[in-house]
């Protein structure tokens, strides 16, 4: 969806168009923001919630605004953040103008995987949970691999985190690519570059098994 801000006015009998503001394009929308692509750049924007108190409401947008833009600006493979406006909730990075691993998984070698694996490690080494991973969220480049949407990240150290963050990861291949879903065991080996890899693998299986315990049991 394309926006123009634009002014109607009346003179000499004629109705005239003023364009007043900036053409941009509503890539995308979801519950706590919408995303606006203007030019090479991507501005991110929180809305309110009719739900919450107003004073409750600007000051967790705020909270969450700093906090993501801070963890981008912390990853190495983030979209890099040209400025952030707390007051009015907002954003502006990069555009990174790839595909994500979602729309062309069927294309990529086995060593992209591998890759994404080894990233993920680095991210979590630096204890950054990016809290929805999923294919949809990484995008590919010149054979580079970025992260987007880290509006439910955050900065932990602890191994149950960050098994979280795989587990979610590997859900995510079991449910939207289960005829890949070998590639997660790649996605493993490149993660064995993590300084505590075996023990955020085995409370991974935990969290799987916590999972299927539920969902047995029907809770």
């Amino acid at each position: 969806m394309v926006t123009i801000v634009f002014k109607l006015f009346y003179f000499n009998n004629k109705i005239y168009i003023a364009i007043i503001g900036p053409i941009f394009m509503i890539i995308a929308q979801g519950a706590e923001a919408i995303i606006h692509k203007e030019n090479n750049k991507i501005i991110k924007e929180r809305i309110k919630k009719s739900y919450r108190i107003p004073e409750l409401d600007n000051k967790i947008r705020k909270l969450r605004t700093r906090s993501e833009a801070k963890i981008l600006t912390k990853s190495k493979n983030s979209p890099n953040v040209l400025s952030v406006d707390e007051s009015n909730f907002k954003i502006e990075m990069d555009f990174i103008s790839g595909k994500t691993i979602n729309d062309s998984i069927s294309d990529l070698k086995d060593e992209t995987f591998i890759s994404l694996g080894k990233e993920i490690a680095s991210l979590h080494d630096s204890d950054i949970v990016h809290g929805d991973l999923t294919t949809s969220n990484m995008i590919i480049k010149d054979n580079k691999i970025y992260f987007i949407d880290f509006g439910l990240a955050s900065i932990s150290n602890k191994v149950e985190d960050k098994a979280v963050d795989l587990h979610l990861l590997r859900q995510c291949f079991h449910s939207k690519h289960y005829q890949y879903e070998n590639l997660f065991n790649l996605v493993l080996e490149g993660y064995k570059n993590s300084k505590n890899f075996k023990e955020i693998l085995e409370r991974m299986e935990k969290v799987s098994s916590r999972g299927r315990y539920k969902k047995k049991n029907g809770a």
